[in-house]
Parts: structure tokens; C-alpha cells; sequence
């Protein structure tokens, strides 16, 4: 419940920003030319902070809820959340609303903490099959935020209305979190910490004296609870004492306990150090080249429609609508999938890149509205597919201690391709409607020549790896 509000939450974003843009548009067409220019240059400004404000915090966020713990830190990104959209909800002026955008993009990570709290949770082998619920969940959100938006803004101050709903989601999110039993329901299961994971539960049996229990675990696992942040870090020393066991049942009184602000952002500048200097740069690349190829092909979907089979915009919008709705629940497919491949998440990457690319291919020299929707329908499952293989690859690839620094780091690699998608599609475009997903296709290419020399050497690695445990 809490996934699925919060992803509906940044649906509706969407539906606000072009609300916002109207605002601007309507007030503009009362002003000097003058006035219009920078209304319109505000206007842009304000859609633009969002963007790039994510593309710089998402790693930055996902390392300190790395450092500080996923409660405290998602706390923290649900409450600021809210104080956004809860500023966006009463600005009534241009300042306003670039201030309300401020906290709002610095700090609505919650899909991603999530995501690096359910990799602390499960083991390897199970993974990807919650990791494809979880899309479901998240997907459902996007699907339906959008019409709970429209509805909203069709009303006078329906704008306003939207915004206070949101700020109302992200309290509501709020107190799920701070009310979920995190010290027994969810404890961690990772294979990389079930040390010491074992370790710590015998130090929490007796719930009715926590505060001596408390004291003596810390003695009895200093190495995790104290130096497991820079542990996890450095990786200088031993194996177990760089697999951090979470303490799950922090309260608002031991927040005082945590790493000091100094440290916490040397923790989080070396771990995203060594996320940049480990070797991952080949998995961050295919993932960058395929978001790109997946973004030009919908970069002009519905002018393509028009022009190539006089598709009319109610018709595209279903499609569009269909291929939304399949992908969500394509989620449900990952799970069978992958136990289908032996759980080898390298080839099932392959595999669904190169079956992305071909439908991508398909797509563009589809003689028919039927073959589109062919290919919308088998792109719709092998994306959903892809997304989770290349999520779990770098899980596996950066360990699951730098979970939220390494989802995070994704993150901001998939807002890269969102930059630089659709300056590529409006230059291909003026060849052709086809040549958005043409381009698309050469960078799909790439990505799968970029798999074809690497995943060798990723099982090669593997293999050492079993023969060394």
C-alpha cells in the first residue's frame, strides 16, 4: 500500500506540471510581451529544477540511506516530501514554486529506498522475483495516478487540491513507515549478512529489557553497529565486519546515536567514490544505452500514429494505455522467468536486450497498426524483464551493503537518458518518424555488443567467486 500511493504521488507530478505550465500560460496572456518572455522562461526554469535536481540526489540519497539506515532515511525523505508538494499546494507566486520544487527533488527517493530495502531483506535467489512484484505495485501507481490527477484538476483549485492530496499521501506514507514493526517483521535475510544477522537477534530475545539488551549488543558487535558504515566503505577489513546488520528498531531517541553530519557525509562521499571507481562502468552503460533506445521509442509514439497510419490521438492513447497496463503486470513474470534461467541474470539480459532491439526494429518498419500493437504488447514484457535483470546484476556485481548507493547510482544514469533522449529524438525526427526508434535501435545494438564481450567476463568472475567460498 505504501509503494503503490507513493508511485501514484509521482503520476500525478506529471499531471501538475503541465497544470503549472497552463497557470503560467493563462497569467502570461495578461501581461507586457516582456512579462510573457519571462513568465515563459520561469515556466521552463521551473520544469527543469525537478529534473536535475533528482538526476544529483538520487545517489547522493541512496548512499545515506546506506549510512544512516532505510527507516530514518526514509522517513526523512517522505516528511520533506510532503513539505513540498504541501508549499506547492499554497504558492502563489513564481518564487514559490520553484522553493516548493526544491525539497521535492532533493528528496522523493522513497521507490528507491524501498528498492534497497528489499534487496537488504531477501536473499539473491529471491530477489528478483519480490523486485517484480514490487514493479507491479509501483507500475499499478502510475497507471492510476494519472486519473486520480485528471479528476482532481478538472475542478476549480483543482491544481491546489492535487497538491495537498499528495503532501496528504506522503504523511500518510509517513505514519505506515514509523508504525511498521521493524525490529521483528522485518529483519534482514541476506545471505551477505546473515551472520550477522544471527548475531544480533540473540541480543534482542528479551523485548521487556531493550536497554540492557542494547548495551550489551553493542559491545558484543561493535564492529558491525559502530564502524560497519565506514567498514562498508573502505573494505579494509575482514569479511564480517563488512556485512553491516541493520538495526531495524531504531526510535526517535537513538537518532542522537548516529554518525555525526560530518561523518555521515565523508561515509556517503566514499562510498559513492568507490561506486565510481569500482568496475561497473559496463553495467551502468548498457543500462544508459537501452533506457535511451526504450525512451526514442516512445519519444514520438502518438505523432508517429498520426503520420505513418492516421492513428487518431483517442485510439493511441489506448494503446499507449494497454502496453501500460501489460507492462505492469509483466512484473508477475519475472519470478517463473528467471528460476526458467537457472537465476542467470546475465543471460536473461541478453536475451530480453536483443528481443527489445528486434521489436524496436519491427516497430519501425511495422507496415500496419496490428504489427505496432504486436510489438507494443512483446516490448512491454521484455522491458519489464530487462529493467529487473539490470537492477539485479549491479545488486550483485557492488554487494548488498551499497545497495541504496548503487540503486541510486542507477537512478541517476536513467535520468541522464532522460536529458539526453529527447534532444536525439527531435534531431532523428527531422529525417523521419521513424527515425526516433531507429537511433533507438543502433543504441540497443550497442548495448548488446557491450553484453556480448562483457557477460563472459562476468561469469568468469562468478566462477572464481564460488571456487574461492
Amino acid at each position: 500500500m505504501t509503494v503503490s500511493a507513493s508511485a501514484s504521488t509521482r503520476s500525478v507530478l506529471s499531471l501538475r506540471e503541465n497544470e503549472e505550465r497552463k497557470m503560467l500560460h493563462i497569467k502570461s496572456n495578461t501581461k507586457e510581451t516582456n512579462t510573457d518572455y519571462t513568465m515563459y522562461l520561469c515556466g521552463g526554469v521551473h520544469g527543469s529544477t525537478y529534473g536535475i535536481l533528482q538526476l544529483f540526489s538520487s545517489t547522493i540519497v541512496g548512499s545515506w540511506s546506506d549510512v544512516v539506515g532505510r527507516r530514518y532515511s526514509m522517513l526523512m525523505c517522505l516528511l520533506l516530501s510532503a513539505l513540498g508538494y504541501g508549499l506547492l499546494g499554497m504558492s502563489t507566486s513564481i518564487a514559490l514554486f520553484l522553493l516548493a520544487r526544491i525539497p521535492v527533488g532533493l528528496f522523493k527517493h522513497s521507490l528507491s529506498i524501498c528498492r534497497a530495502l528489499l534487496s537488504d531483506l531477501v536473499s539473491e535467489v529471491e530477489r528478483p522475483l519480490v523486485m517484480g512484484h514490487f514493479n507491479v505495485a509501483s507500475s499499478m501507481g502510475f497507471i492510476l495516478g494519472p486519473v486520480v490527477g485528471g479528476y482532481l484538476t478538472e475542478h476549480d483549485g483543482g491544481f491546489y487540491t492535487a497538491s495537498f492530496t499528495c503532501a496528504a499521501i506522503f504523511l500518510l506514507n509517513t505514519g505506515l513507515v514509523w508504525l511498521l514493526p521493524w525490529s521483528d517483521a522485518l529483519t534482514p535475510r541476506t545471505d551477505a549478512n546473515s551472520n550477522s544477522s544471527a548475531s544480533n537477534a540473540s541480543c534482542h530475545d528479551n523485548d521487556n529489557h531493550f536497554t540492557s539488551t542494547h548495551q550489551n549488543c553493542s559491545q558484543g558487535n561493535s564492529d558491525n553497529q559502530t564502524t560497519a558504515p565506514a567498514a562498508a566503505v573502505t573494505g579494509s577489513v575482514a569479511p564480517e565486519k563488512n556485512q553491516r546488520s541493520w538495526n531495524w528498531d531504531l526510535d526517535w531517541g537513538e537518532v542522537s546515536l548516529l554518525p555525526s553530519a560530518w561523518r555521515q557525509l565523508s561515509s556517503v562521499g566514499s562510498k559513492i567514490s568507490s561506486v565510481a571507481s569500482s568496475d561497473m562502468w559496463d553495467l551502468f552503460l548498457v543500462r544508459l544505452l537501452m533506457a535511451m533506445a526504450i525512451m526514442l521509442y516512445y519519444s514520438n509514439f502518438s505523432l508517429a500514429m498520426e503520420e505513418r497510419f492516421m492513428l487518431k490521438p483517442k485510439a493511441t492513447g489506448y494503446l499507449i494505455s494497454y502496453s501500460s497496463t501489460l507492462g505492469a503486470l509483466a512484473g508477475f513474470l519475472v519470478g517463473p522467468i528467471t528460476k526458467l534461467y537457472g537465476n542467470n541474470m546475465s543471460a536473461l539480459l541478453l536475451y530480453s536486450s536483443v528481443l527489445t532491439c528486434c521489436l524496436i526494429l519491427l516497430y519501425a518498419v511495422a507496415p500496419s497498426v496490428w504489427h505496432v500493437f504486436l510489438c507494443s504488447t512483446f516490448i512491454a514484457i521484455s522491458t519489464t524483464i530487462g529493467r529487473t535483470c539490470i537492477t539485479d546484476l549491479i545488486l550483485q556485481k557492488g554487494g548488498a551493503h551499497d545497495s541504496g548507493t548503487l540503486i541510486g547510482a542507477g537512478q541517476s544514469v536513467t535520468a541522464v537518458g532522460r536529458v539526453l533522449a529527447p534532444l536525439l529524438s527531435g534531431l532523428a525526427q527531422e529525417f523521419s518518424p521513424c527515425g526516433p526508434p531507429i537511433l533507438g535501435v543502433g543504441l540497443a545494438l550497442a548495448g548488446i555488443v557491450l553484453l556480448l564481450v562483457r557477460v563472459p567476463k562476468w561469469d568468469e568472475r562468478g566462477k572464481r567467486k564460488e571456487a574461492q567460498l
